[in-house]
């Protein structure tokens, strides 16, 4: 079967899950049987699907019309060979039991077509057991999605030992065609990628503080504002549910070994139903404030210990061929918010660092959780990371981490590619795109530099305020920060060919600063703008009191940085700082084709029409001097013959640079 026959799907189960996931398909397009054992449940997973359609439409992220036909194609019913009898694709999100799970499946194998394909929602249970039930172990595989699957990007697609190839091509394919980023299980393995890394970390965590070497806010502190996480473990815990992650832990135990025996700490919270936020008192008291995290108290030591566990998790993940590291640290970034991958993480703290911390407290405690896998020990031998395992060890100057540069003809095309994140900017994306803009100037073949983000929600939301916050506030490190986000951008301005910004979503704080330095900028009809420093006591640090005013007028300037309110594409059309406002569906294809444009054009005369400009903001005769001197040059040029023969030709030039 291809992606193009998969006409109608069948989502068992209407809760959390199941319910969003029938979302998602039927936003997709695919007309959707949505089953629940009784009529209650059907209808209240119905109801949830209704009202985020209608939050989706409220915010203009989908239109109202899309809403309705997405809701039509949304079928509840209860008898299960109505739910599956025409379906080209099941996908089961049923309880977390396995018993629960085979049962379902050995009636749906009754009554599903041939043709169908099943794919199980699970979080962690095995996939070949579950196929083992039907009829089709072959066309069987894992689809996990993450909570809320309308927002989260990430789906996970699970082998089982009988999965065929085409299956999982399949079900990638429509995991693409639902808006998601699919990441490939190459091994039916417990816990399967995010829950193999995130779950061992949460019960290192409870351990730490079960064993008196740590208190909950030390590990959340240290987990927030030293590792930079979104969360801190113990927050994240009470989060999604405490008893879920037991629930995992118990299965990796049974399956993996006493390496994930659950620590008293967590089955103690399950025993007294003190399951986090669900039942208001987790590790913090919901009724009363919630999770306060001290940013304070980061102990070093720790860090090194979950870090190490983590690592661990990470090169038992790569060594059992379950995935390779780039494929963990997506998947990590994708469905936990990591503001860096676990591989990455580990190889910049050194992985012969984190196995001497693993065998230092496996001969002190005699914990199996701190038995180094043997391929954690194999890299550390052979002086390699997760990331260059297999590799020469040869460094691409355009091969980055934050960001992606493309070459499309003479454009060259900046991705900002931390979805994850809403391409938010680090440092470390500060220091790709200084890299990046002095590669392209310093190519002859580009002549025009194109800016976007990826995904549909953000061209950039602005500063990485976690990732940030984990380096500490020291007023110094902090103006030093000012300077190289103003450098950094200043270089984008100051290119020698024209940029371009197509703005697609949110272009708020620090984003808008960049945005700021390209030349033109196109933007789609949902994107925001803002400059919301204020709001929190700061003000634009990346050169957005100075250069916003060049662009719109200081009236104007003052007017968005002093409210700190959000602006629309057209009113940012309308003062002037956006060119050109297109359809959202539209926006990659005409930015594309601007920067195009804009690449046939004259590169002698475009780069000493930026310098002039440039220079004239602050002193007019300077850049009238700069006009002066470069006109002349301009005219014993090779371009300009070759565009005065264009004209009287009546043809289009093809300007050389000469």
């Amino acid at each position: 079967m291809d992606v193009d026959d998969v006409e109608t799907v069948a989502v068992l189960g209407a809760g959390n899950m199941g319910h969003g996931i029938a979302e998602v398909a039927a936003l997709a397009g695919y007309e959707v049987n949505m089953r629940d054992i009784n009529e209650e449940f059907v209808r209240k997973g119905y109801d949830q699907i209704e009202w985020s359609l209608g939050k989706l439409a409220e915010k203009d992220q989908i239109s109202e019309s899309d809403a309705d036909a997405a809701l039509e194609r949304v079928s509840p019913v209860v008898p299960v060979e109505d739910a599956v009898a025409d379906a080209d694709l099941v996908i089961e999100a049923v309880p977390e039991k396995m018993d629960v799970k085979k049962d379902v499946y050995a009636e749906v194998e009754e009554h599903a077509p041939d043709r169908a394909v099943f794919a199980s929602n699970t979080s962690s249970l095995s996939i070949t057991e579950l196929s083992e039930v039907t009829d089709r172990e072959e066309r069987f595989c894992g689809m996990h999605f993450f909570n809320p699957p309308v927002r989260m990007q990430l789906v996970e697609v699970i082998a089982g030992a009988h999965t065929a190839e085409e299956t999982l091509d399949l079900v990638e394919s429509v995991a693409e065609r639902m808006g998601k980023t699919p990441v490939r299980v190459r091994k039916d393995s417990p816990g399967f990628i995010v829950n193999r890394v995130l779950v061992p970390l949460m019960n290192e965590a409870a351990w730490l503080v079960h064993e008196g070497e740590a208190t909950v806010e030390g590990i959340d502190s240290t987990t927030k504002y030293g590792m930079g996480l979104p969360m801190g473990s113990f927050e994240l815990a009470d989060q999604v549910g405490i008893d879920v992650g037991v629930h995992v832990l118990e299965y990796m135990h049974d399956v993996l070994g006493d390496a994930y025996e659950p620590c008293p700490l967590l089955t103690e919270k399950v025993e007294n139903e003190t399951l986090g936020k669900k039942t208001g008192e987790g590790f913090y008291d919901y009724e009363n404030g919630g999770a306060e995290v001290p940013s304070d108290a980061v102990s070093e030591s720790v860090q090194r210990t979950l870090l190490a566990v983590m690592a661990n998790e990470v090169a038992g993940l790569i060594g059992d061929d379950v995935a390779d590291a780039d494929d963990i640290d997506q998947a990590v970034k994708l469905g936990a918010g990591f503001p860096d991958g676990p591989a990455r993480m580990a190889d910049d703290e050194g992985l012969d660092a984190l196995l001497s911390t693993l065998d230092e407290r496996h001969d002190e405690t005699g914990a199996e959780r701190y038995e180094a896998v043997p391929y954690l020990r194999d890299l550390v031998e052979e002086g390699r990371g997760f990331r260059d395992a297999g590799g020469d060890g040869d460094d691409d100057a355009l091969d980055f981490e934050t960001i992606r540069v493309e070459r499309e003809g003479r454009v060259g095309h900046v991705v900002l590619d931390r979805p994850h994140r809403m391409n938010t900017i680090s440092g470390e994306l500060l220091d790709e795109l200084g890299t990046a803009i002095d590669e392209l100037d310093a190519d002859e073949e580009v002549r025009a530099v194109l800016v976007t983000g990826e995904g549909e929600r953000a061209f950039s939301a602005g500063a990485d305020v976690q990732s940030l916050a984990a380096g500490g506030g020291d007023p110094l490190e902090v103006v030093e920060l000012s300077r190289k986000g103003q450098a950094t951008f200043g270089k984008f301005e100051a290119c020698d060919v024209p940029v371009v910004a197509g703005v697609d979503g949110y272009c708020l704080g620090g984003g808008m600063e960049f945005a700021t330095c390209a030349d033109l900028r196109v933007a789609s009809e949902r994107s925001e703008f803002a400059q919301p420093e204020h709001n929190i006591g700061i003000m634009p640090g990346w050169g957005g009191t100075q250069r916003l005013r060049h662009i719109v007028g200081e009236g104007r300037a003052k007017e968005i940085i002093f409210t700190a309110e959000r602006y629309d594409a057209e009113t940012m059309e309308r003062y002037g700082f956006v060119n050109e406002v297109v359809p959202n569906e539209d926006l990659e294809e005409r930015a594309m084709e601007l920067a195009a444009d804009l690449a046939a054009g004259p590169p002698v005369a475009q780069r000493y029409t930026k310098r002039a400009m440039l220079a004239g903001r602050d002193d007019t005769d300077a850049g009238l001097e700069i006009e002066a001197q470069a006109f002349g040059q301009l005219m014993s040029t090779d371009d300009v013959m070759e565009g005065v023969m264009a004209f009287m030709s009546d043809e289009e030039p093809e300007f050389e640079g000469k």
